[in-house]
């Protein structure tokens, strides 16, 4: 029952006061540190040789504007009339504030592991590429809520230990309920540390063939050349043939192209010959393997083997290449006043004057 003779008593109103303004008072250092503190220290931080310090100042810049407040109480609490600031539960919430706040920063800064890793791995050169990075900072981010949540359980008087060990023995029964998904992760897995691919290489399974858009340790997005998405289970790939195309270091062009049989020898050489040396010249064809060979005989007449590879892997680029050198064969015969054998037709007139067609 409230004594209503309190509200009359002077100290009352004075201790109401003080505590009062104690907690304004902080709020005030809120904002002062928000304006002034926080931007000096920023300020000094990126004068570092290191983005380290700076880094950690923005992942724990809110969490220390919440800690003002969460102080402001605890101080003023001691001067609040007819409150007793030792009591156990008010006892326990600071402490498990003061894990809150600093797990939160943590969680904040692991997600700058991300940028952290990218710049150790282009100083040092290591072998991590974009999917491995994310999964480690998602990883710190799970322990570091795991913690957190055990520590604040374990404030409050909760058993954690018995806690995780009903986890253990819920982990069997769920483990094999959901084998088909650890099946899937597994896969993910060998596919993030061997990586046959990477996010943007152009790739074919035997489900599927496109570029690679994304990657977790479920599931791999592949885009068609449709424009259709198509997500592929880890599994499914980590125990399939994968041909990356993206990897290769150059690109083959091999065709044959026929000439009439009336072309003479002499052209049928130069031929052969310009063809040779035009590719030989040729800054986009790699110069390890070029093959421009008369080839064999055939029904049209005398058939010409062309192979080589080109420097580039890109598709378009590639193309481009292709379509000057058929334009060059092209150039080269109309030269030489021939042409490319191709199966003719002739049409017959019968004696019933019907047009009747054979092709050759």
């Amino acid at each position: 029952m409230i004594k209503w003779s309190i509200f009359l008593e002077t100290d009352f109103w004075i201790d109401l006061g003080i505590s009062v303004g104690v907690f304004l008072l902080f709020l005030i250092f809120r904002k002062l540190f928000a304006k002034y503190i926080f931007s000096l220290l920023l300020r000094v931080a990126k004068k570092t040789p290191t983005e380290l310090l700076t880094n950690i100042f923005i992942a724990f810049e809110k969490p220390i504007r919440w800690a003002f407040l969460f102080v402001g109480v605890y101080v003023s609490a001691k001067y609040f009339p007819h409150f007793n600031e030792k009591n156990e539960f008010f006892k326990h919430i600071m402490e498990a504030s003061v894990i809150i706040f600093l797990g939160w920063g943590l969680y904040n800064l692991s997600a700058t592991s991300s940028a952290f890793f990218t710049r150790m791995k282009g100083r040092y050169k290591l072998d991590a590429d974009d999917v491995l990075v994310p999964f480690f900072s998602k990883s710190l981010r799970f322990i570091i809520v795991a913690l957190g949540f055990s520590m604040v359980a374990s404030v409050f008087g909760y058993n954690v230990g018995g806690f995780v060990a009903g986890l253990g023995l819920g982990g069997v029964a769920i483990a094999f309920a959901a084998k088909d998904a650890l099946a899937h992760l597994l896969g993910g897995f060998v596919i993030i540390t061997e990586k046959p691919f990477k996010i943007g290489d152009w790739i074919l399974t035997p489900e599927v063939e496109g570029t690679v858009e994304d990657i977790s340790f479920r599931s791999t997005k592949i885009r068609t050349f449709a424009q259709a998405v198509v997500t592929m289970p880890n599994a499914t790939l980590a125990n399939g043939p994968i041909t990356n195309w993206s990897q290769m270091g150059k690109r083959q062009i091999s065709y044959n192209f026929t000439v009439p049989p009336d072309t003479s020898k002499d052209k049928l050489q130069r031929i052969v010959s310009e063809i040779e040396m035009y590719l030989k010249t040729n800054d986009e064809v790699h110069p390890e393997t070029i093959l421009v060979k008369f080839d064999h005989f055939n029904e049209l007449g005398y058939s010409i083997m062309v192979y080589l590879f080109t420097k580039t892997t890109v598709w378009s680029d590639y193309l481009q290449v292709k379509e000057e050198l058929n334009l060059k064969i092209v150039e080269l015969l109309e030269r030489e006043g021939t042409t490319i054998a191709l199966p003719s037709s002739r049409v017959y007139v019968d004696q019933d004057s019907e047009l009747v067609r054979s092709h050759e």
